[in-house]
C-alpha cells in the first residue's frame, strides 16, 4: 500500500499493509489530518531525528494519527465495529491508504460530518475541549480569551467555549477576522492592528494556542481568579523550548499559570461527536491534499501560515 514515510524529508512510498491485532480495528483511510508533531519532526536536526527513529522506529517513521474512514477488517476481540462502518478517532501512521487503531481510539462517524471534517477532531478537539473545559474549568456566563484563535486549536477552542457558554474573545490576524467570527466569536481582536495585552478587559480563562506573547504580560489580563492555560508555542525550537521553561517556572509558584497536554480519551471523543451531531462544533479545513503531495502539505502547515486544519486525502 502507499504511505508516508520519513526519510530525511517525508515522501510517499510503498509498505506492507498492516494486520489487526485482537483489539484493534483495520481502517481504509479516507481522510488524516496534519498536526504539529508531524511537520515539527522534519525540523529537527538530523541526528535528533535519527536518534528518535532508534527508539520508537515503528511509531516515528510513519507519520499521521488523526483519522477517518471506512472499517476494512476487525480483531477477534472487536465487538463495537464491523467492516463498512465508518470512523474517526486516532492511528499511528494515518498517512496511509490502511491504518490501524485500536477499538478504544474510534467512535462511528457522525452523518452530518464528511471524512475530511471528522479527520480533523483528535487531537486538535481534545486538546481544545480538555484544556478548556477541565483544566481551565471554563464555565457558563466567564469569560475567556483565546489567543490563536484562527488556528487548528484555536477553531476548535472558539467553538467549544461558546458551547460551553462562555463569552468568547478571539485574537487573530486581519485575514481570519471574518471565518474567526463566523464560528461564533462574541469579539475578535485583530492583532495586527491592537496590542491585545494592554487591554482593561480582565478574564477567567487565557487560553493562549499562538504563544507569541510574553507571559507576564498575558497574565495581567486575567481576572482574581483567573488562569492562563499555555498550549502553544513558536514554532522555533528554542523560542519553544524557553518559553515552556519559563511558563514551567511560572507554574511552580502560581496556580493561575497552567501546562497542558491533551490525552487521548474516548468518553472526551464522544464530546466531541456529539456536539458535531448537533452541530455546535464543526471543523474549519483550510486546504486538503491529496497523499501525494504530502511534502507540500508539510511544508504548508511548518511555515505557521494555514487556517485550522489541513487534510490529507486518499
Amino acid at each position: 500500500m502507499r504511505a508516508a514515510v520519513y526519510e530525511g524529508g517525508v515522501h510517499v512510498g510503498e509498505v506492507e499493509c498492516p494486520i489487526p491485532r485482537d483489539d484493534e480495528v483495520l481502517i481504509q483511510v479516507r481522510a488524516a489530518s496534519i498536526n504539529a508533531p508531524d511537520w515539527r519532526l522534519m525540523s529537527v536536526s538530523p541526528w535528533v531525528r535519527r536518534l528518535m527513529f532508534a527508539m520508537n522506529k515503528a511509531r516515528v517513521r510513519r507519520p499521521g494519527s488523526d483519522v477517518a474512514g471506512v472499517v476494512a477488517a476487525v480483531g477477534r476481540g472487536v465487538a463495537q465495529f464491523k467492516p463498512g462502518d465508518a470512523v474517526f478517532g486516532w492511528a499511528r501512521g494515518s498517512f496511509a491508504e490502511f491504518a490501524c487503531a485500536a477499538e478504544s481510539w474510534l467512535l462511528p462517524k457522525p452523518e452530518n460530518v464528511s471524512f475530511e471534517q471528522a479527520a480533523c477532531v483528535a487531537a486538535s478537539g481534545l486538546t481544545a475541549l480538555q484544556g478548556l473545559r477541565d483544566k481551565g474549568n471554563l464555565r457558563s456566563g466567564q469569560r475567556v480569551l483565546i489567543n490563536g484563535a484562527s488556528g487548528a486549536v484555536g477553531t476548535f477552542a472558539v467553538q467549544i467555549a461558546k458551547a460551553l457558554g462562555a463569552e468568547t474573545t478571539a485574537v487573530c490576524s486581519t485575514r481570519n477576522v471574518e471565518m474567526v467570527r463566523s464560528i461564533g466569536a462574541d469579539r475578535v481582536i485583530d492583532y495586527k492592528k491592537e496590542d491585545f495585552t494592554r487591554e482593561t478587559q480582565r478574564y477567567d480563562v487565557f487560553f493562549d494556542v499562538a504563544g507569541n506573547r510574553p507571559l507576564l504580560a498575558c497574565g495581567r489580563l486575567l481576572n482574581a481568579t483567573g488562569s492562563f492555560i499555555m498550549i502553544g508555542a513558536p514554532k522555533s525550537g528554542w523560542s519553544t523550548g524557553t518559553r515552556a521553561l519559563k511558563a514551567f517556572l511560572l507554574s511552580r509558584v502560581s496556580r493561575r499559570f497552567k501546562m497542558f497536554m491533551a490525552r487521548l480519551r474516548r468518553d472526551d471523543l464522544a464530546v466531541l461527536a456529539e456536539l458535531m451531531a448537533a452541530g455546535k462544533v464543526m471543523p474549519v479545513i483550510d486546504r486538503c491534499y491529496p497523499l501525494s503531495d504530502i511534502a507540500q502539505a508539510m511544508q504548508y502547515a511548518s511555515e505557521g501560515h494555514a487556517r485550522a486544519k489541513l487534510v490529507i486525502t486518499m
